[in-house]
């Protein structure tokens, strides 16, 4: 496979380690990798590697589905116990966490660059989201898991009460592409409502999942609280599905369809967070200069390995030509490191199979008459999975990348006349997890987003304000999934809703020598009274 620009000169700049820089030998060491895989459940043997150099990283144990089994057995024991404890005291090991993480940041940091291969700052990105939910879930916890009351069949006669119990033992999977917020961020609201969480994180990024039980348990999870299991998905993430009393899956598309379909044969619920083909509109009043700086931020944050990721950027065709010469100028100067330390503004794909799919994308839009804007190369001389930031232009379809999510640093611009046309192919497409808009005018970017068919729109920004509203629900429409993650629905989804209704007084039947001739045109004066007082 030969890159689209073979001929022409990396435009993307080399950040150089500092001196006194940490190399993986200085933070994954044995001692390390014992403490964080001693309570795997599993005698059988695999392996991550670090994407910036392509060496392997550790050696870790690996599970078969008798291991899954055994996992949730010891959670499902330890469940009960978790849950009997008061919602304040759970709420606490959060909060505790929270300040933990805040104290040792420089630790996870280090374990998610070595293991996803992205800048330290799109590292961070995830410290942020994960301290955000903990402290979020910490505080609000109480108040979402607190029963309520409601009015009842007969007001004064019926007192009603919903109350919330946990599911049990949560089956989780985790991704590779962000190892800290899409494990541990996502298990606070399961823990924090009394459940147990049996979970399978991506082989390769096991390390970073494994060091937040190991410090969520020093904050006071109780250790069998949270099982951990590795191995390939197709064996042994299906046996976490197969026994989960809830599924909470983050993934593409195609296997959250398979998810679903098991989960469903055992009437089991799930919530699955999926792929996306993200788009952006650039309204004609938009400030061009903050506009071309968020779409660097939008497209190539954790080198577009993000399911929020912008790869559609649709310009209004006023302003088309001038956007562009500021967003191509600035992604040129885009600075490319796999140094343990902050500089880069990107860093690695993650795996070979992903620069693969990056290269096939570029390479057959090229060949079918799409135009590089800026990079469209591999770039070995940095690391063996370094790809430039790339921008395609006079992208349409049958071309792979004008549909298909690319996950990837790579973005397809497209001119569009009038607003309507910008709305009618943003939302061409089955998925809808995530969008863009930027305008001067708040209100009108205000009304287009009303109109995008995702789970979540940003104004003025590509991804990071609704995300990072943790108060609101995040997910997708379409195929790019079922269910939220954040806010109530973010933590209720790991409950079961019980009502409990109270009779008190009378009856809900025929009393005090009523007939029930006598009895139902008492009731039928009543339900006329109900509504005439206005009574929900």
């Amino acid at each position: 496979m030969t890159d689209s620009q073979p001929d022409s000169q990396p435009t993307n700049a080399v950040v150089a380690a500092p001196a006194g820089a940490r190399r993986a030998a200085d933070v994954v060491t044995p001692a390390r990798v014992a403490r964080l895989t001693r309570d795997v459940v599993g005698e059988g043997q695999t392996r991550c590697h670090c994407p910036l150099t392509g060496e392997k990283l550790a050696d870790l144990p690996a599970s078969t589905p008798e291991d899954v089994t055994t996992a949730f057995e010891r959670a499902r024991a330890a469940q009960a116990a978790w849950a009997a404890r008061p919602v304040r005291e759970r709420a606490a090991v959060l909060l505790r966490f929270h300040d933990l993480v805040m104290r040792r940041q420089a630790e996870v940091l280090d374990l998610v660059q070595l293991e996803t291969g992205k800048a330290r700052l799109h590292a961070y990105e995830e410290v942020m989201a994960v301290c955000v939910a903990a402290r979020h879930y910490g505080r609000k916890a109480p108040a979402y898991l607190a029963p309520r009351r409601h009015l009842g069949a007969v007001p004064v006669l019926t007192r009603t009460r919903e109350l919330r119990h946990p599911r049990g033992v949560i089956g989780m999977i985790s991704p590779w592409n962000y190892p800290f917020e899409l494990s541990v961020g996502d298990a606070l609201p399961a823990f924090v409502s009394g459940n147990a969480v049996v979970m399978k994180p991506d082989t390769e990024t096991a390390l970073t999942a494994l060091w937040a039980r190991d410090v969520l348990i020093e904050a006071g999870l109780p250790r069998e609280v949270w099982q951990v299991v590795l191995g390939d998905g197709p064996i042994v993430g299906r046996a976490v599905v197969d026994r989960g009393d809830y599924v909470s899956f983050t993934g593409s598309t195609r296997t959250g369809r398979d998810v679903a379909e098991r989960a469903g044969a055992r009437l089991v619920g799930c919530s699955l967070e999926l792929g996306g083909k993200n788009a952006m509109i650039v309204l004609p009043d938009a400030d061009l200069d903050k506009t071309a700086e968020g779409a660097v931020r939008a497209c190539f944050s954790s080198a577009g390995q993000l399911c929020v990721s912008i790869e559609r950027l649709y310009v209004h065709e006023s302003v088309a030509d001038a956007f562009l010469e500021r967003f191509v100028a600035r992604t040129r100067a885009m600075k490319l490191g796999a140094a343990l330390a902050y500089g880069a503004d990107m860093g690695s794909l993650v795996s070979e199979s992903q620069l693969r799919v990056v290269r096939r994308h570029v390479e057959e839009a090229v060949e079918k008459g799409a135009r590089v804007l800026a990079g469209g190369r591999h770039r070995p001389d940095v690391g063996p999975l370094f790809y430039e930031p790339t921008i395609l232009d006079g992208v349409e379809e049958p071309m792979t990348v004008c549909t298909e999510e690319t996950f990837g640093p790579v973005v397809s611009v497209y001119r569009f006349s009038d607003t309507e046309e910008a709305v009618r192919k943003a939302n061409g497409t089955p998925y809808g997890l995530n969008s863009s808009v930027w305008s001067g005018d708040a209100r009108a970017a205000r009304a287009v987003a009303a109109r995008l068919r995702t789970g979540t729109v940003n104004i003025n920004e590509g991804y990071a304000p609704a995300y990072g509203s943790v108060q609101a629900p995040m997910g997708g429409m379409g195929v790019s999934g079922i269910g939220r993650r954040h806010g109530s629905e973010g933590i209720l989804k790991f409950t079961e809703a019980q009502t409990v209704a109270e009779q008190r007084l009378l009856p809900m039947a025929p009393s005090l020598g009523m007939s029930d001739e006598q009895f139902t045109a008492f009731m039928s004066r009543s339900l006329r009274a109900l509504k005439a007082l206005r009574i929900r």
